[in-house]
């Protein structure tokens, strides 16, 4: 039995068995990337589909996903590749690539206003080994990296990564350790930790998807938003923040999507602290 140490779950696993991201296996008495290499998605997006509006504005960048996923958001819209029945059938097929290959083709579409790799769709931290080597590569040739992840990681693990990354969209779910625990399975005290120690390091966009019931309150986005303008003050830099809306997906279809104006009213309580904020989904 090995010990993981990519997130708060620290998970035991058996040799052979798979940890509960569904990406991590033991081999040999250590933990291994499961899903090393294994791609469940790649096309050249705009740079504002991660969402990233203050990094390289009106570019592309080719995005990369495997599967995998540490959190359980009963409204993941890839959960196809996350944690469905769907992902854990789809592992054993997906189509394997080295971190050579993937760059060679970051390289083949410049031209096409290509800057460089995103590790996105499904969660890369719980595959990070596979982000690293790649993002080394990607370095060497001049390609910019963006991590677009749930923030939920050890800093160890963003300590190894961070030199090779330009910029990450982290997703900053909720402002109540109740919304993390019970809704997500998550650690909300993980993830502002992580940010924290990320916004040293490179560029930083955070996105918060408003949930109706769940985390849509004025009183918790000027929380949220207060915290954020401490960073940005703290770090001398912006820190954008995207307000999302909600649509019924997954396992979550027992309400209606989030209000427009609801959406717009919560941009407008975050903008009472912070000078760029955007909304998504509207």
């Amino acid at each position: 039995m090995a010990k993981c140490h990519v997130c708060f779950r620290h998970c035991s696993i058996d040799e052979g068995s798979i940890g509960f991201c569904g990406a991590r296996t033991a081999k040999d008495g250590k933990v291994i990337a499961y899903n090393y290499g294994k791609v469940s998605g790649l096309a050249l997006d705009p740079i504002e589909k991660k969402p990233l509006n203050n990094f390289f504005p009106g570019s592309y960048i080719l995005s990369v996903g495997s599967f995998g996923c540490n959190l359980r958001c009963p409204f993941c819209q890839n959960n196809d590749i996350s944690w469905s029945e769907e992902a854990r059938r789809y592992a054993s097929d997906a189509e394997t690539i080295s971190p050579q290959e993937l760059v060679n083709i970051a390289i083949d579409t410049r031209d096409k206003g290509n800057i460089g790799i995103a590790f996105t769709y499904n969660e890369p931290l719980v595959g990070y080994e596979f982000v690293l080597d790649t993002a080394k590569l990607a370095k060497k040739n001049d390609l910019k990296t963006v991590l677009v992840s749930n923030g939920t990681a050890e800093l160890s693990v963003l300590a190894e990564l961070a030199p090779y990354i330009d910029a990450m969209n982290i997703d900053l779910k909720g402002f109540t350790d109740e919304y993390y625990d019970k809704l997500l399975g998550g650690s909300r005290k993980q993830v502002m930790e992580f940010i924290e120690e990320a916004v040293k390091h490179c560029h930083v966009e955070l996105t918060t998807l408003i949930i109706p019931s769940e985390n849509d309150s004025e009183e918790e986005m000027r929380e949220l938003s207060g915290w954020v303008r401490e960073l940005e003050l703290a770090n001398e830099k912006s820190i954008p923040l995207h307000i999302s809306r909600f649509f019924p997906r997954f396992k979550m279809t027992d309400r209606d999507a989030t209000s427009v104006s609801k959406v717009y009213k919560l941009a407008d309580v975050a903008r009472e602290k912070l000078e760029l904020v955007y909304t998504g989904n509207c």
